[in-house]
């Protein structure tokens, strides 16, 4: 499966732990992330990670269109409620795919564990099989 990471500024530090807790299981899946997440992570963890650019810099953008490919499996998305930010549009956007694609989202830490659970039991193994037609 292809794991595709994301974090807010705000919410770095937690994708960070979040992946040192989960590492066994991540470390067995192709994991993506945008530039500066992907690097914090990797250096964290050890974790191998396809960077695409900063989110700032179209990094979302890179992942929205593996995501409109069926390129990508799951998408960990840990996003600042709080803040509002200038790329709200294009982060609507990457969720609508991943609803087009039937792809599971995780905007925040619960969710994320609960499809890292879901991930190990084989629960999403129908992604391997290909979408449904839509």
């Amino acid at each position: 499966m292809t794991i595709a990471l994301i974090a807010h500024d705000a919410k770095k530090e937690l994708m960070i732990q979040f992946c040192i807790a989960y590492c066994g299981v991540l470390s067995r899946h192709k994991l993506c992330a945008t530039g500066t997440t992907g690097k914090l992570v990797s250096e964290a963890t050890g974790l191998e990670i396809q960077r695409y650019l900063s989110g700032r810099q179209g990094g979302d953008q890179q992942i929205a269109a593996r995501i409109a490919c069926d390129e990508i499996d799951v998408l960990l998305f840990f996003r600042d409620p709080i803040n509002r930010k200038e790329s709200e549009p294009n982060e609507m956007a990457l969720l609508r795919l991943c609803d087009v694609h039937n792809v599971p989202v995780a905007t925040n830490i619960a969710t994320a564990e609960a499809l890292i659970m879901a991930l190990e039991r084989g629960d999403l193994d129908w992604r391997e099989y290909g979408n449904l037609p839509i």
